[in-house]
């Protein structure tokens, strides 16, 4: 990512200002606007996809956004560099304005957010750290087919791809203690739901 992008709004920010004029924006396009295909972004952006109640309502977007964070995740697991990712997934549209309601609809709390990112408790998002957020992520990825029929547990999904994402981009430990302690509720949260 590029290095003046290092909290929520800056990403919003930036999809909104360089993705295509056209009717339909592809998955690539808003990959190319963020300026790379590493995990912190990827999270952030398919979190913030699954939190908006636009775009993540949309019968099967939850469970593409899963697949594109299980690709990545995995992929952090075994080998350096960008990741790969098929044409197919990169080439999965969605409209223009749905886009950019989504976006809109994000900004507020995204500025919420920002303002309580620091650098922190490091060794959470570096090295080890980094390689758990990697395996809690491809855990969310893996359940997220059956949060599609518990209401609002894709929406909880959302939020901590979301806030270990952003962890990841600031260096903020903090939020990533945070996310997980999302993740245990919303996997909790689920198990009631389907009992």
């Amino acid at each position: 990512m590029s290095h003046d992008i290092t909290n929520l709004s800056g990403l919003i920010d930036r999809i909104a200002q360089t993705v295509p004029d056209r009717k339909h924006i592809c998955l690539d396009d808003v990959l190319s606007a963020t300026g790379t295909r590493t995990l912190g972004p990827i999270l952030l952006l398919a979190g913030l996809v699954m939190l908006a109640p636009i775009l993540g309502d949309i019968p099967g977007v939850p469970t593409l956004m899963a697949l594109l964070v299980l690709l990545v995740a995995s992929q952090l697991m075994f080998r350096n560099g960008p990741p790969w990712l098929p044409k197919w997934l990169l080439n999965r549209t969605v409209k223009r304005d749905t886009l950019y309601k989504a976006l809109d609809w994000s900004r507020r709390p995204a500025g919420f957010i920002d303002r309580y990112t620091h650098i922190r408790l490091t060794h959470l998002v570096v090295g080890p750290g980094r390689y758990l957020i990697a395996v809690v992520c491809i855990a969310i990825a893996l359940a997220t087919p059956l949060m599609e029929v518990v209401p609002f547990s894709a929406n909880g999904a959302g939020l901590a791809l979301s806030i270990f994402g952003l962890a990841l981009i600031s260096q903020d430990g903090a939020f990533a203690l945070a996310a997980l302690i999302v993740v245990v509720c919303l996997f909790v949260f689920i198990g009631f739901s389907v009992i």
